[in-house]
Parts: structure tokens; C-alpha cells; sequence
């Protein structure tokens, strides 16, 4: 049983959090029809990542990684590969799905496509976060010795 939760109320009491809300209404959509191809997401560093899809059947003319702002579009759509190979072959189980795709993945900001590759039958695409110096925390330095000087308080003088 599956019951679909309305966020509207919280659009109206709240500013600033519409990508928020927009990620949270997709993920209780479950991502409908973006389960395929599978696809591993991975941790190789401190600030870099690989993506990698199932594509089996798939040739690297037929297959197409856009990245756009916070967002990574991967999709294939297989060409028509000649009726001789079609015709000399009787399938009499198709398992592998050879239907076109279109995968898109969400990316945090400042993460970069660094490259992609190809290899039996598996599309790896590794992403780099590079976080400008200006945006990385850094470390306050406490001074030492009496209170913090606070806000001053000014006083109305009296007239004599």
C-alpha cells in the first residue's frame, strides 16, 4: 500500500527550500522509470566519485553524458545496426534490454565530470568536487586575555 504524502503546505510556510522539497517529492515517487540501466554510485576519495551504468549491447556512438548545472544526463538509444545481422540470428529468449534510456543523477554543487569510459559493457563516469577557497571552512584563531568586546552602549547625556 502506498499513500502520497502532500508537501504543500510546507511550500507556503517556507523560503529558500524549494530544491529540497523538489528532491524529497521525487524520491517518494520512487524515481519512476529510472531503474534502468542499473547503476552503482561510488566513493574513490575524499572528493571524487564514479558513477557506473550497465549498458550491455551498447556501443559508444549509441550513448551520450551531458552534464549541465547540478545535474549529469546519461542516455542511449541504439541504432539500427542492418537487417542481415537481424535476419541470420533467431532469438528465442531476449533478456538483455536493448531499449533506449535516459538516466539523471542530481549532482551537489561544485562536482565536476572529470571523464568517462567504456568498458565490457559497463559506462563509468567519474566525477571531481572542487570546492572554491572562498566556501571551504576555515578556522577562527581565539584571542587571548580579557572579554570579547561586545556591542557598545551609548548613553544620553543629561542636560545640566
Amino acid at each position: 500500500m502506498r499513500t502520497d504524502l502532500d508537501l504543500s503546505p510546507l511550500f507556503r510556510s517556507s523560503v529558500g527550500f524549494d530544491r529540497m522539497f523538489d528532491l524529497l517529492q521525487h524520491a517518494m515517487r520512487g524515481g519512476a522509470g529510472e531503474n534502468y540501466p542499473p547503476c552503482d554510485i561510488e566513493r574513490t576519495g575524499q572528493d571524487s566519485y564514479r558513477v557506473t551504468l550497465a549498458v550491455a549491447g551498447f556501443r559508444p556512438d549509441e550513448l551520450s553524458v551531458t552534464a549541465q548545472q547540478n545535474l549529469l544526463v546519461v542516455s542511449g538509444e541504439r541504432q539500427n545496426r542492418g537487417e542481415g545481422d537481424e535476419q541470420q540470428r533467431e532469438v528465442l529468449y531476449r533478456g538483455i534490454a536493448g531499449r533506449g534510456f535516459e538516466r539523471r543523477f542530481e549532482l551537489a554543487g561544485h562536482v565536476k565530470v572529470v571523464g568517462a569510459s567504456l568498458a565490457d559493457g559497463l559506462l563509468s563516469i567519474d566525477l571531481q568536487r572542487e570546492v572554491p577557497e572562498a566556501m571551504r571552512p576555515r578556522r577562527i584563531q581565539i584571542g587571548k586575555g580579557g572579554p570579547a568586546q561586545g556591542p557598545r552602549r551609548i548613553e544620553e547625556r543629561q542636560a545640566a
